[in-house]
């Protein structure tokens, strides 16, 4: 579980709620009418840009933002320095028994203990990462299009308000009453953009490129398993795939799992 995720939404409402609290009374700042024009607009909207299966799709994809671990680069490729130095004692076959928790990985060791040539693994494996990064920009372009809808139906709310009070100016007392509830359909346009749905977009958007930057490392190192490199030549191959500071803090252990 993404800790970082829980803290901000939980921590921001939390605040958002203390200044409500602190200000005045928690009524004033619900209003049934206005939920319903910003959150089922914002939800219509979805349906219009997007097809029924993407929309919820992207609910599975949003628990990526909270759920989902992904190893560190560094952490991949020393067990992919392990998983050469095993292809390069006991052969490719040995790979049926490595059982990885990632599912792509498990697939890349297959290939290579069915025998695939590297075009194969290299063509298969690609496809697999192209498939998954369309599956997720599609996911955030969901949450995206969300983030920029609920403001404005917030504003389509709040002139509806405003329609509905200019109409009963008669009464001079309703008007301040009246013109409160229709700035709250803002309120709820703004918060749902700017702490839900927009930072969602943005995680999802950095747990794609981590989970991107994942599997190219895994790929590299079956290819280079495919073509028999090992030791220094192999951890040249992947030591790419990581940022300079992790570089040094990786090859101790890397020259230990890998001297073959």
């Amino acid at each position: 579980m993404d800790i970082a995720t829980i803290i901000g939404l939980v921590g921001g409402t939390i605040l958002v709620g203390l200044a409500i609290v602190t200000g005045g009374s928690v009524g004033i700042f619900l209003n049934i009418p206005g939920l319903l024009i910003v959150v089922g607009g914002t939800i219509a909207t979805c349906f219009i840009k997007f097809s029924m299966a993407d929309v919820i799709n992207s609910v599975s994809v949003a628990m990526k933002a909270f759920m989902v671990k992904i190893n560190p680069p560094e952490e991949i490729m020393e067990n992919m320095v392990s998983i050469a130095k095993v292809a390069k004692e006991r052969g490719l076959m040995a790979l049926e028994n490595e059982a990885p928790d990632d599912a792509f990985a498990a697939k890349a060791f297959q290939f290579l203990a069915d025998g695939f040539d590297e075009a194969q693994i290299k063509e298969l494996l690609k496809k697999d990462i192209n498939l998954t990064v369309q599956r997720h920009s599609t996911g955030q372009k969901v949450f995206k299009g969300m983030g920029a809808s609920a403001p404005a139906f917030g504003m389509i709310g709040t002139l509806i308000g405003l329609v509905q009070m200019l109409a009963n100016m008669a009464n001079p007392q309703d008007i301040g009453p009246a013109m409160a509830v229709a700035l709250l359909t803002t309120l709820y346009g703004a918060l749902l953009a700017n702490l839900v749905f927009l930072p969602l977009a943005d995680k999802l958007a950095l747990r794609s490129q981590q989970e991107l930057t994942s599997k190219n490392l895994i790929l590299d190192g079956a290819l280079g398993i495919a073509r028999g490199l090992s030791g220094m030549v192999f951890q040249e191959t992947l030591k790419i795939h990581l940022s300079p500071k992790d570089r040094l803090r990786v090859i101790p252990k890397a020259k230990g799992a890998g001297g073959t």
